[in-house]
């Protein structure tokens, strides 16, 4: 049993990292930005407490606990979901994105006073640009977006800080993942919600090569790095399979009962489209002994369910 801080923790892999921790026998202390929604159902989670603040104060989180008699030491694991805008026109803003990674200095800082031995990142696949092939801990990092410039200089200015404060680093490269609690205008998510509705549907010609991981093995995956990875370490967090983008959509129209075509090609690509992504996940095994549980068939009848029950 520990004491385990998550930020970020509303989203497709903070919910399922909550869960996780808990499942562990850990207390949680997740913190939220001030406006959130979707943190009121966190408060009902039994072992979770919530502390909301957005991403410029983290500065002055302890001091607030404090004043708040909160506990304020004797954490262990940091996990460091929280970020602004990964999606959007925002996503190539400079100064934004900066503002990111002086947030996750300061959450080192907030870690070392809470007394905390691990900071976990979550950093992203936009830190290697567009690559023809797997990705690794060691392909070559060439990121072309804000974001991904922006994750990279975060990971490796909290792998500094941490080496400094005497803590463990581990910093995980997040593809894509797909689960209960997502952003409804990503890929996965958006196709569930227009075939649940036999809606009319819009998308690329979906020729890439995708790796998918569910939100509950991602969660897992970065747990168990927090837990035995090696300090220093980068680990990717992905299924370590792919398939076309149009596979999955299809297994999604066929599990909805979608009647209608599907609109593959009625959308463009981006310009600077990845068409390749995909994990070695190899290292994250050998340390840490995750291996992934949830398939897409599984997980898709998993987030169909949630949404019929939230949703329609």
């Amino acid at each position: 049993m520990g004491k385990v801080v998550i930020t970020g923790a509303t989203g497709a892999i903070g919910r399922a990292l909550v869960t996780e921790a808990l499942k562990n026998g850990d207390e949680v202390l997740a913190i939220v930005h001030k406006k959130s929604v979707r943190a009121e159902e966190l408060h009902h989670i039994k072992g979770c407490s919530v502390f909301r603040a957005d991403l410029n104060e983290y500065e002055h989180i302890w001091d607030a606990m404090k004043a708040q008699g909160l506990k304020t030491n004797g954490y262990g694991l940091f996990f460091h979901l929280a970020w602004m805008a990964p999606f959007g026109a925002d996503r190539d803003n400079p100064d934004l994105q900066m503002d990111n990674v002086q947030a996750a200095l300061e959450a080192v800082r907030l870690a070392c006073k809470l007394g905390c031995h691990t900071f976990i990142g979550t950093g992203s696949q936009a830190e290697y640009g567009r690559v023809d092939g797997i990705l690794s801990p060691d392909t070559a990092v060439k990121p072309e977006t804000g974001y991904g410039i922006a994750k990279l200089c975060a990971g490796q200015m909290t792998r500094l800080l941490c080496e400094q404060a005497g803590m463990r680093h581990v910093w995980t490269r997040v593809l894509s993942v797909y689960g209960p609690h997502d952003r409804s205008e990503t890929l996965i998510s958006t196709a569930v919600f227009n075939m649940l509705r036999n809606a009319e549907t819009s998308f690329t010609p979906c020729e890439q090569i995708w790796d998918y991981i569910y939100s509950e093995d991602a969660a897992r995956a970065i747990y168990a790095a927090g837990q035995k990875g090696r300090s220093g370490s980068v680990y990717m967090i992905g299924s370590g399979e792919a398939r076309r983008l149009s596979e999955y959509i299809k297994v999604i129209a066929e599990l909805t009962g979608y009647g209608r075509a599907i609109g593959f090609g009625k959308r463009p690509y981006n310009p600077r489209q990845v068409m390749h992504l995909q994990a070695d996940i190899t290292s994250l095994k050998q340390d840490t002994g995750f291996v992934p549980a949830v398939r897409f068939e599984e997980g898709a009848v998993r987030l169909i369910d949630y949404y019929r029950k939230r949703e329609l």
